[in-house]
């Protein structure tokens, strides 16, 4: 499973014009599933994502986590991650999960998040969406976890 993190001052996204999904501070997470991956992967990457430190503390170092900063999370479906571009100009998307399994691997990543921390905001698997966000610092990371 691949995220791509990015430290926000604040986010939303839409769909159809109409904001869904909306943070204050906190973490905007595009997620991607891969065909490989199962729900005891999702449930790694959001304990990951809960306890990765990326805000800083009173010295001005990443030392604290979304969950000490009591900070928002926004999880955004983004099967793009997966790209292969190295075969010419045209991504390839060969490496991405089936959409049913990575709607069910979406689903859990939000429910998990959601049942462990209390501000949780998502968007729409599959839908047109547009997202706003402020980056803070700029702090953007990527994680991959495997099985």
């Amino acid at each position: 499973m691949m995220a791509l993190i990015q430290r926000v001052a604040r986010a939303h996204v839409e769909v159809a014009a109409r904001t869904i999904g909306a943070i204050d501070q906190g973490l905007l997470v595009f997620v991607c599933a891969e065909p490989g991956d199962t729900e005891a992967v999702a449930d790694k990457l959001v304990a990951k994502l809960l306890k990765l430190r990326v805000f800083s503390d009173d010295a001005g170092k990443m030392n604290r986590s979304v969950t000490d900063v009591q900070g928002g999370l926004l999880i955004v479906s983004q099967f793009t991650l997966a790209a292969d571009t190295s075969g010419g100009n045209r991504p390839s998307f060969t490496a991405v999960a089936p959409p049913e399994l990575g709607r069910r691997l979406y689903e859990r990543v939000v429910a998990t998040a959601r049942a462990s921390h209390a501000r949780v905001a998502s968007g729409d698997f599959g839908a047109d969406m547009q997202v706003h966000l402020v980056n803070d610092g700029p702090v953007t990371l990527p994680i991959t976890l495997r099985g």
